[in-house]
């Protein structure tokens, strides 16, 4: 595919940088010539410095021949400007990246498609979302919902008294034969290799460990993982950012009871005007006794959102050696994520990753309707809608020449979902979750083409 990727800032070199690993035919634009020189040098991509509403800029970069235009600047109208624009000059389908999340929700009702706008995100919100995702589902360190939740993912760390510790996968399917998931990806603790379970793969204590569950299953995996499933309540939120008044804005709707510290005493006093139902204090967050005095060790949720990725790790563990349930901090670095769990805390969430996740699911072939890449984990989930000549059509799982490093983890049939095992047959219209390493990628998708 071609595509042509507008503003160099993190977003937008997090995904060239993914797409070009895949041997796309990448072009980045953005007006600052430092932004560029990085990615020049360590991608194998072509950059162009430029306005990237220019007409010029965008004939240069030959848009009417794109596949793609993406609009990631920092600057919400330049970025609905270019895909409007990107749209009339001929290319295929555009993206931008908004703030204002009144878009999305009256994305129909304003007809952007009419505008030449195929999809909009906001990685701010799709942070808050996942965010109070995990707060529902609180003993786990990672939660994404397939089709309304009819079909679940989540990520646990594995404890020494989960009752499957020790067992093969098919050790423990005998053992616990009624139960409602299917493990789809595992890291040992302390590696960097991504696992896709089979049969003869043994858990083992310390092992993260993806699951796709039904709606009535995750009951059973907080028994199975050793795992508590604790209310959660009181949260406390760390940082003003847009992802922290988003986040609190939410959880508010929600009933949760929410203080959000900002150190910024003028936005401060704007937060508490924006959200009545919340207490904003106004101070820093790094101070270990003002958080006392705000009573932290009472909070049942600690939420690190500022814009410094340290402070938010710091904060979190410092909420952690208060006994927190579950802690929750926002890092740009990717390079953390290993880190998160030997440290400590809960969950590492990182607005790239979320971005790229929402746009990856358009560049791959097939019908995908939805897309993520595992945090720190070497593999992804697609959803595929089974076409009527698709090659899996008809089949049964077990006659499938399925990849070994790939697995299918549920199927959702009529708005029902189902963990699929080797008998299940595949019929067109099905909704099938896949979880798959790279290296797969392309022969998954042409099964499903």
């Amino acid at each position: 595919m071609k595509i042509i990727i507008a503003g160099a800032g993190e977003v937008g070199f997090h995904l060239a940088k993914l797409l070009s690993y895949e041997s796309q035919d990448i072009t980045l634009i953005d007006s600052k010539k430092e932004s560029l020189a990085y990615a020049d040098n360590h991608l194998d991509i072509r950059v162009l410095k430029g306005d990237a509403t220019s007409i010029a800029v965008l004939n240069d970069a030959q848009v009417k021949y794109s596949d793609l235009v993406i609009a990631v600047t920092s600057s919400e109208t330049t970025n609905l400007t270019l895909c409007m624009l990107a749209k009339q000059l001929g290319c295929k389908r555009t993206i931008a990246r908004i703030s204002n999340t009144e878009f999305i929700k009256n994305k129909e009702l304003l007809r952007f498609s009419d505008l030449g706008i195929d999809e909009l995100i906001s990685p701010e919100a799709l942070a808050a979302t996942e965010i109070q995702m995990l707060l529902n589902k609180s003993a786990f360190n990672d939660t994404y919902e397939f089709e309304e939740g009819e079909l679940i993912m989540v990520g646990v760390s594995l404890l020494k008294s989960a009752p499957f510790v020790g067992k093969m996968v098919k050790e423990a399917a005998k053992i616990f034969p009624e139960l409602h998931f299917m493990p789809i990806a595992l890291q040992r603790t302390g590696t960097q290799y991504t696992v896709i379970p089979r049969g003869d793969t043994v858990f083992k204590e310390g092992d993260q460990v993806y699951f796709i569950t039904v709606k009535e299953g995750v009951d059973e995996l907080y028994k199975l993982t050793g795992k508590t499933k604790t209310e959660i309540k009181n949260v406390m939120i760390l940082g003003g950012s847009k992802v922290g008044y988003k986040t609190a804005r939410d959880l508010c709707a929600n009933k949760f009871n929410v203080k959000l510290i900002e150190k910024n005493k003028e936005k401060a006093f704007e937060l508490a005007d924006e959200l009545p139902n919340a207490l904003v204090i106004n101070g820093d967050g790094r101070n270990v006794e003002l958080l006392d005095e705000e009573s932290l060790e009472s909070m049942d949720a600690f939420i690190a959102v500022t814009g410094n990725s340290e402070t938010n790790i710091m904060s979190c563990l410092v909420a952690k050696s208060k006994y927190i349930k579950k802690t929750i901090a926002l890092v740009e670095n990717m390079d953390y994520f290993q880190l998160s769990h030997s440290i400590g805390i809960d969950t590492l969430i990182n607005k790239k990753l979320l971005a790229a996740n929402n746009i990856f699911r358009h560049i791959r072939k097939g019908e995908v309707v939805a897309l993520m890449r595992l945090n720190n984990l070497n593999a992804e989930i697609l959803e595929f809608i089974v076409k009527k000549n698709s090659k899996v059509t008809g089949a049964t799982i077990r006659e499938l020449d399925f990849p070994k490093a790939a697995t299918i983890g549920g199927v959702v049939r009529d708005g029902k979902g189902h963990i699929a095992l080797g008998g299940f047959k595949i019929q067109e219209g099905d909704r099938v979750v896949v979880c798959c390493l790279p290296s797969e990628i392309s022969k998954i998708e042409r099964m499903f083409l």
